[in-house]
Order: structure tokens, then sequence, then C-alpha cells
């Protein structure tokens, strides 16, 4: 047992003591107190264009407290060319990116990036990039386990998964699957364009939409050697011409739901998670039926209670907004609601479920909305981001 004496001071060393501590109780009662971070703040990630006259350099990023809303800039994290989509790993430590270029090291394939982050800046740091395998890469996530990454190759018409190493960085491809064929419009399906690839909550199949085909390819997922192998039935057909290009599952894993870019509709589809099978319910479209302008549909997402779904729409600038019969996993509208600028390529619902950032592409800004949880519909915050040709948002908790 350790003791410890007590010494008192004499009156005069007192008196200075009582002055010092006087002084520092003054000081702390007039100094600005510093704001500390919410307990449930993020950073936000952006990933965007950087070539073809823009000015953006590479992945922004942004303080974000869901209490205020308070929204504070980081400023380039990470210099990286067209670095368009983006993902966390599982454990918080990693950022990977697409490059979306047609040429790398001299040959027809894009790139995938590897980040470490800083987690008290925000701030990205390279690990290494590696080929992805085919021109255009668009699209990328990470598996449940965070020993894989995979890529969806537009131009490319491909998908591959690469391995994670224990530092981060990725490893050799451990998987690469070229599709063939085409669709129906000559123009834009005249091959094949994979779009997007996305896992299902059990880590055994990824689904795939290819653009170019009109198809949802299923995919048996190796979560232990990180291959990929076509299910049976392979595929869920769309309407010829209709361009599947996103997938979202229904929180509750029984229903999956598909944007369709070129026809501008989503598409609702029952899943069973045993066999991984994709069965049609519903199509239903993205814009109002007196709507006769050109329109791309580009992103889909559900919101965390599984109530409604929320689809953009590139031409009318809006996102449809749709609420979900829980038993039927159909959609019914509720409402059209304006992005407030153009091309809302991407768009992600925060962490809490009340906010949605809507990433204006074609006119630079991140805008804001706030989400009512009763019926869904998107009110303006008032808040905008002014980011240079925002393509995907992505949440990182502030620990």
């Amino acid at each position: 047992m350790r003791l410890y004496r007590m010494v008192m001071p004499t009156s005069s060393a007192f008196g200075k003591i009582t002055c010092v501590l006087s002084l520092f109780l003054f000081a702390v009662c007039v100094a600005p107190a510093a704001p500390a971070p919410h307990k449930n703040a993020y950073f936000v990630y952006v990933g965007t264009y950087t070539e073809e006259g823009s000015t953006s350099q590479g992945i922004y990023a942004y303080r974000f407290d869901p209490e205020g809303p308070t929204l504070t800039s980081v400023g380039l994290v990470a210099p990286s060319i067209n670095p368009s989509f983006l993902v966390v790993h599982p454990n918080h430590r990693f950022v990977y990116a697409v490059n979306e270029v047609g040429n790398y090291t001299g040959k027809k394939s894009g790139a995938v990036s590897a980040f470490a982050i800083d987690r008290a800046s925000g701030k990205l740091t390279l690990l290494n990039q590696v080929a992805s395998g085919g021109a255009d890469p668009c699209y990328i996530t990470v598996d449940i386990s965070g020993k894989y990454v995979l890529v969806a190759n537009y131009t490319g018409g491909s998908i591959a998964a690469f391995p994670i190493l224990e530092d981060g960085r990725l490893g050799e491809t451990s998987a690469f699957i070229q599709h063939t064929g085409h669709g129906t419009n000559p123009q834009r399906q005249e091959g094949p364009h994979a779009h997007s690839i996305d896992l299902s909550s059990d880590n055994r199949f990824a689904i795939v939409d290819d653009l170019g085909l009109d198809e949802t390819l299923v995919y048996k997922f190796d979560s232990s050697r990180g291959l990929l192998t076509l299910n049976d039935p392979a595929f869920a057909r769309a309407a010829p011409g209709a361009g599947p290009r996103h997938f979202a599952f229904h929180p509750n894993g029984k229903f999956g739901y598909v944007i369709n870019e070129m026809g501008s509709t989503g598409s609702v589809f029952g899943y069973d998670a045993a066999s991984g099978v994709l069965r049609p319910l519903q199509t239903i479209s993205t814009l109002p039926k007196d709507f006769a302008g050109p329109n791309d549909a580009a992103e889909i997402e559900l919101h965390p209670s599984g109530k409604f779904l929320y689809a953009s729409n590139r031409g009318h600038d809006s996102i449809a907004v749709f609420a979900i019969d829980q038993n039927k996993g159909t959609l019914t509208l509720v409402e059209y609601s304006p992005t407030k600028g153009q091309s809302p390529r991407n768009f992600a619902i925060d962490p809490t479920g009340r906010l949605i950032f809507v990433a204006n592409e074609k006119s630079d800004s991140i805008v804001i909305f706030r989400i009512n949880a009763q019926n869904g519909r998107l009110t303006p915050t008032g808040k905008v981001l002014d980011i240079a040709q925002p393509v995907c948002v992505r949440f990182l908790p502030i620990e």
C-alpha cells in the first residue's frame, strides 16, 4: 500500500496559488469552448469526375453532424483521376475507388485504388492501384467479410473480384468474367455494359446489372476464395431496351429492386435467399405521365426502415419517392421531388435515415433534403455543398 503525505502551503504561497487559480478559472469561463463533434458525427466522402473540363481533383470530404445538420468542408482528401464510385471497408480503415478511365498503363482498362483513412483528419493515403480488367469501371463494393473488392466495368462489359490484403492493399484478381452479347438498342446496347455489382446479406450471391444485355445476372460468390460462378437460372431479363443500371435489396431480404436507366422504370423482384433466384413482380415508371423530355434514370436506394424507395431521374431532375407494400414488396408513387440541380447521378441516405444527399453532377452541387419518417416525402433543408461534378456519396462514422 502506497502512503501519501499532504504538505500545506505557507500563507505567502497560498496567496500565490489562490491568485493563479482565480486567473485560470476566469480564463476558462470567458474562453470560447471548442465545439466537440457529436457522438454520431460522420465524414462524408464524395467521388467525382476530374476530366473533361472539370475543376475537381479527386475525392473530397466533409465533417457532418446530423443533429444540426452541420457540415464543414475538409477539402480534397485524395488526388485521383475520375474516382467516380467509392466504398468504405467494413472496418472503417480503408476506402476503395474505381478510376473510371478507358486506358490504364497502356491497356483498355480502368483502375481500382485503395486508400488508408486518417481517422482524425479524414484524409486518405493511396496504398496501391490495380487494373480493373476492363475499360471504365463504374461501380465498386466490398464483400461483407471485408476480404474482397468487387468491380463492374462498364465499357469493358465485365466484372472482377480482388482480394484485400491485411494492410488494405489490393491483390491480383481472384475472379474475372467477361459478359458477351448485346441488347436491342444499337447505339447504347451494342455490347455488354456491366453497371453494378451488389452482394446479398448472407454474402452468398452477387447481383450484377448489365445495361447492354437487359439482364440482371446472379452469381454464386465463394467468399473463401473470391470466386464467381453463374447461378441457375443465370439472370432475370428486363424489358427490351430498359437498360438495368443499379440494384438494391429490401432490408427484409425478401425483395430486390432495379433501376432501369434507359427505360426510366423501376423493377420489383421477389428474392429467394436460399437459391438466389429473382422473380419479377412489378415494373413502374419513375416519371410523370406528362413528361415528354429525354431522361436517364440513375440511382436507387431504400430507406433503412424498408418503408420507402427513392429513384433519381436525370432529365426530369427529380427524386421519385415510392411507398413499399411490406407484404408484397410492390411500389406506389408518393411524389416527384425536384432535386434543385441538374442530373442527379447519385444520392445517399444518411445513417440516421433523416436526410438524403443528392449529387447533382451537372450543376456541381450536393443538395440535402429532410425525409419525412411518416410518408417518405422530401423537403429541402437549404443546405447545399458546392463541389465539381459529384458522382458518389459515402458516409464514415467518426469514432
